[in-house]
């Protein structure tokens, strides 16, 4: 194939040749210095020459091949098949088949309003209105806390991150409540007797007379974690009251006394603070006593939703604030006829509204209704005396604002100085900023009755409608080592003390391992866990970027995939699909982190099997598999900060640029390490050798370096937090420990099984039977047994036995002897 100019094809020497491999070999020789595909058409060369060939030339020869398949394709050409130019204008092109494609799946989730999974559809296109049940601030927040504002928050992160739906979340706080009343009661009066400095005789007079009443009603109490409880409590006041009452009796010094008293007085506190409330609790009217103990709670329940990584609210409603709104709110209700005025206090009418059209009452819990223990807990302490009781049409009914009684807070009413019940303020406020119907509303699920349920119900009855909430999402309740965990029972963990002992990653993490609707069980296995799957993630990241950052110039970083990284890339891939198909069922989480360990499994065995053949890794398989495994923690909330890779270098995620900023020295100070070692290995200099260790295990852990040597391969270098490290050491230290120790024991019990076996070996076979006159009465001469210890002639069968046992003793006898005549 030639234009003009151009030496013609000669393949004359192609005759000569029979073997068609040996043909297509000196074809490609031939063509390997000629430009055999200049020109405008075959040449009648060409055409005789690949007549020659039976076939086309091996791959491995590479211009005969591209040849061969040059004049194929021109064949009909060649034979006169060209195709007319003058209908060159009738072609068209041929009709286009679209793919079938496949169904994506769609995001569903558990609706306690039907009590299974459902499409998620918002109401306003991609907008979702999400209202979240805060918590009530009169003590601490605890794991129940974080058990569902974690697990919203991830779900919130997830629609918000990963489905990009534009998500508008509102919370509330709860600062007027029974509990918060008559704490703030309780700690002003315990604060004023406190101040009064009472002698160390009248805390004993006043801790007996209040506990009368207290051990009355832990008679009455039938519930058996309550009981529990109270009985503990009763129990550390015995201890304090003994002591303190021999003292007085016996006139021990006053210093002494009064340390006494006030060991009696911390442990009395709740119980003599609940005989102050009952006697002087009427007498405490001033607002702000009840404003003081919420404020400072709040605080601290947002440090910790802060230390926690929880995404604030984008509005966040306090009931303090909104009384004026929730005094509307009531009246509306009334005024649409679900509503009833009772001695200054308003009840909603149940019965009234569940018999209307177009509404129900309890949608979320139906078979609760008429479990009068939850209606009064919703009630509250302070509203479920017999008076307030019989106020009210119904048992069923509950309170949308009640008359304040002495020693309460009041706002001004048209019933009357009054406060909010607890349901209507979530529907006052919830309405306010979302309106008449929401997307999702939140919360825990001992939550649903009747709490949300009455929710559901003043709201419907106020926007006279029956879609308030379209989808309920309840989280799973939270169980301390197996056990109900309350802070009423005072069986709680505050999220303090457990960020105390975890991250906040490896909480989050231990929650991302779990249904965010089951029951969790806070735990040293759940944590443990959690732990060892950060652990197993961050060895992951830390050896990508490893890898990565191993020495290339620009287009070294593109290697060449082979059969491994395509295998990889297509796990990849089906790992993706598996986690989205899992964030889509529900939220699963669970087994979503399943999926992620297994990719990173594989990868890992890809890693392992590349440095095994002494080969580098595909850097950029790896990488683009770290990037989406950070983006998915990202979207979790595991990781802060703007790392393209892996967990934050240093504490908190401080130093953003640690890794950037320290890496180049390390890895200076590791080359030259790694040459030292070296030479130190050629020359045998032991010393040296162990300098090099001594930086590997006891200097750069302290500074949160780990050095990974690896026989034929550079040193690893990885940054990790000190901590980590710093435990790594001492578990090390325990197993090196545990391992010496076992040696000793091992080598010793061979010690003394030897030492046995050779006083065993000075025996005679006449003696061995003698000593045991529990078992044995008469032996023969030989010393062989004949008789057991009562006098019967021992059987055949125990003879045989005995025999074998005597012939082994000769034998190990025997080898003594011939030992000791050696030996002289």
């Amino acid at each position: 194939m030639a234009g003009s100019g151009e030496q013609a094809f000669d393949y004359g020497f192609l005759l000569r040749i029979n073997e068609d491999a040996r043909r297509g070999e000196a074809l490609n020789e031939y063509l390997s210095s000629r430009s055999y595909l200049a020109g405008y058409g075959p040449s009648q060369a060409d055409d005789e020459a690949f007549a020659l060939l039976r076939g086309p030339p091996h791959q491995q020869h590479v211009h005969a091949l591209r040849w061969y398949r040059h004049i194929a394709a021109l064949q009909p050409q060649m034979n006169g098949q060209a195709t007319d130019t003058s209908t060159k204008g009738k072609r068209m092109q041929p009709p286009w088949c679209p793919p079938d494609g496949t169904e994506l799946p769609k995001l569903r989730l558990y609706n306690s309003l039907t009590r299974t999974k459902e499409v998620f559809v918002p109401q306003h296109g991609n907008r979702v209105l999400w209202y979240c049940c805060g918590p009530t601030v009169y003590d601490a927040s605890h794991m129940g806390h974080a058990r569902s504002y974690i697990s919203f928050d991830i779900l919130r992160r997830i629609l918000m991150n990963y489905f990009k739906y534009d998500v508008f979340y509102c919370m509330n706080i709860t600062d007027i409540d029974d509990k918060i009343i008559k704490r703030a009661r309780q700690n002003h009066l315990l604060e004023q007797y406190s101040a009064k400095k009472p002698s160390a005789s009248q805390i004993l007079q006043d801790v007996l007379t209040a506990r009368e009443p207290f051990q009355v009603k832990l008679a009455e109490t039938t519930d058996p974690d309550k009981k529990q409880m109270l009985e503990r409590l009763d129990t550390a006041v015995t201890a304090a009251l003994t002591p303190l009452q021999g003292a007085i009796k016996s006139g021990t010094a006053d210093a002494a006394i009064q340390s006494q008293a006030q060991v009696l007085l911390d442990e009395a506190k709740d119980l003599l603070s609940d005989w102050l409330d009952s006697q002087f609790g009427c007498q405490v009217t001033e607002n702000s006593i009840f404003s003081l103990l919420p404020k400072y709670w709040e605080e601290e329940y947002h440090k910790d939703m802060d230390a926690l990584n929880v995404l604030p609210p984008d509005v966040l409603t306090r009931v303090s604030e909104y009384v004026p709104e929730i005094v509307e709110f009531v009246k509306k209700i009334v005024d649409n006829g679900y509503g009833y005025e009772s001695n200054g206090s308003v009840y909603f009418d149940t019965a009234k509204f569940g018999a209307s059209s177009g509404h129900s009452y309890a949608k979320l819990v139906p078979e609760a209704v008429g479990d009068q223990k939850a209606l009064q807990e919703g009630e509250g302490d302070l509203s479920i005396s017999a008076d307030r009781l019989s106020e009210k049409r119904s048992q069923n009914d509950f309170a949308l604002w009640k008359a304040s009684k002495p020693g309460e807070p009041s706002w001004e009413s048209p019933w009357g100085k009054g406060r909010p019940g607890w349901h209507i303020e979530c529907s006052a406020m919830a309405g306010s900023i979302l309106g008449a119907s929401m997307d999702i509303h939140g919360g825990g699920f001992d939550l649903r009755f009747p709490h949300h349920d009455n929710e559901l119900a003043q709201s419907e009855a106020y926007f006279e409608n029956n879609h308030w909430v379209r989808y309920f999402l309840h989280t799973g309740h939270l169980t301390i080592a197996g056990c109900k965990m309350s802070k009423s029972l005072k069986n709680f963990i505050t999220i303090k003390d457990a960020l105390a002992k975890h991250t906040a990653r490896q909480l989050r993490l231990a929650f991302l391992m779990h249904s965010w609707k089951d029951t969790l069980d806070y735990s040293n296995n759940t944590m443990e866990s959690a732990i060892q799957y950060e652990k197993f993630m961050n060895e992951f990241f830390l050896n990508v970027k490893d890898i990565l950052r191993t020495p290339t110039d620009i287009t070294g970083q593109f290697e060449k995939w082979e059969a491994e990284e395509i295998e990889l890339n297509k796990s990849f891939y089906e790992k993706k699909e598996a986690v989205h198909e899992a964030l889509c069922d529900n939220i699963d989480t669970r087994t979503a982190l399943e999926e992620i360990r297994a990719l990173v499994g594989q990868s890992n065995a890809y890693v392992a099997s590349r440095k095994g053949a002494k080969l580098l890794p595909n850097r950029m398989l790896l990488q683009s598999i770290a990037q989406y495994l950070t983006d998915m923690f990202k979207t979790f909330g595991a990781i802060e900060g703007t790392e393209p890779i892996g967990f934050p270098v240093g504490k908190n995620g401080q130093n953003t640029d640690l890794e950037s900023t320290v890496m180049p020295y390390l890895n200076v100070l590791s080359d030259f390490r790694e040459g030292v070692r070296k030479i130190a290995r050629e020359q045998k200099v032991t010393e040296v050798l162990q300098l090099c260790d001594a930086v590997r295990d006891d200097i750069l852990p302290e500074l949160g370096v780990r050095l990974e040597d690896h026989e034929g391969l550079r040193t690893v270098v990885k940054l990790v937090d000190r901590e980590t490290l710093l435990k790594e050491r001492e578990e090390k230290k325990k197993l090196e420990e545990e391992k010496r120790r076992k040696k000793e024991e091992a080598a010793k019990k061979k010690q003394e099984q030897e030492m046995a076996k050779q006083a065993k070996m000075k025996i005679p076979p006449s003696e061995m039977f003698r000593s045991e006159t529990d078992k044995y009465s008469s032996f023969d001469d030989t010393g062989f047994p004949t008789h057991d210890a009562e006098g019967k002639e021992i059987s055949k069968g125990q003879t045989k036995k005995l025999r074998k046992l005597y012939e082994a003793q000769e034998k190990l006898y025997n080898e003594y002897l011939q030992s000791n005549q050696n030996g002289s």
